[in-house]
């Protein structure tokens, strides 16, 4: 974890927020190593912005809630390798952090709408409102982040990554599948999940809200996980997948403004039930059309790319 500054009583001030740079995989490294490195990016820049997020940084809570969600991806990715009794415990406590990181989160979003809607909300009590719950919410994630749990999950997971029992599993198919190059693996995992993606958002238009937003979390995750092996594909390969990327963050932007409306609502609902008077502007259909016009657009544009696929006969 990156050291306090020392103070000198004078106010602290924390270093500026920082990213790892993305580690350089190579297509003959085995699985159980992609897999390590892409874990340990991951984590480092979750513990990175732990700090500042205590301090109320908004960017720096949005940077561990990515750096959190990357390692989830990076988890699901890597399943058929890494799972044992240990990892379903470990999910489950990434999914605690996760609450008390996305609460903070869809008040941040939701505080910089209102903000927007209008600019003279600074002097409103509705806006003060949303700061008071943003504050106590911010609370409840810094003690969560200065607990015991959270020291123990950093490390648990960090020894779950390096020595976990999947990595000494015994058996033919145990170790044939962590021993794997990775760009076999990788090119096969992408295909599938760019398929299961593609056929799950052909019925986009008919989704409930909740089908809608888990339809984000699969963009998110394929999103992710393209982004983990920049290296590794031939040259056309590497333009189908950065072309993909750009459909996929298209499609996530359109669902991800719907689905901050839909928090925002809710939000705005809670605060009244609590006796806050409080607003969240109605956007209106034409808005939700438009999105999803955009969203359909970018799904359909995805499908009809080449698939991914492996060039190299070594690997296949």
């Amino acid at each position: 974890m990156p050291p306090a500054p020392k103070s000198a009583g004078k106010s602290v001030r924390y270093p500026e927020r920082t990213r790892q740079p993305r580690p350089r995989l190579y297509s003959a490294m085995p699985c159980h190593t992609a897999f390590r490195v892409v874990a340990r990016g991951c984590l480092w820049n979750l513990i990175a912005n732990q700090r500042t997020a205590c301090r109320g940084d908004p960017e720096a809570v949005h940077q561990m809630r990515i750096a959190l969600t990357r390692l989830r991806a990076a988890i699901s990715f890597f399943s058929p390798m890494v799972a044992d009794p240990q990892r379903t415990q470990i999910r489950s406590e990434l999914k605690w952090l996760h609450f008390h990181l996305g609460a903070v989160r869809d008040l941040d979003v939701s505080i910089e709408r209102l903000r927007e809607v209008n600019k003279r909300a600074k002097a409103t009590p509705t806006l003060q409102a949303w700061k008071r719950r943003r504050a106590e919410s911010h609370r409840s994630l810094a003690r969560a982040l200065g607990s015991i749990r959270y020291r123990r999950l950093v490390g648990n997971i960090t020894d779950w990554i390096e020595n976990g029992p999947w990595s000494t599993k015994t058996g033919k198919q145990a170790t044939h599948g962590r021993s794997r190059p990775i760009v076999s693996y990788s090119a096969r995992k992408l295909a599938r999940w760019r398929e299961k993606l593609v056929k799950k958002s052909r019925k986009l238009q008919v989704m409930s809200a909740k089908k809608r937003h888990r339809l984000r979390l699969m963009s998110k995750k394929l999103c992710y996980s393209i982004e983990f092996f920049p290296n590794l594909f031939s040259d056309k390969q590497s333009s189908i997948q950065q072309t993909a990327l750009t459909y996929l963050r298209q499609a996530q932007k359109s669902l991800g403004q719907l689905n901050d409306d839909a928090k925002g609502q809710a939000l705005a609902i809670a605060l009244q039930r609590d006796g806050v008077r409080s607003f969240m502007p109605l956007l209106g259909r034409g808005r939700e059309r438009r999105l999803m016009r955009t969203a359909n657009k970018a799904y359909r544009k995805l499908a009809a790319l080449k698939p991914f696929e492996i060039q190299d006969r070594r690997f296949r």
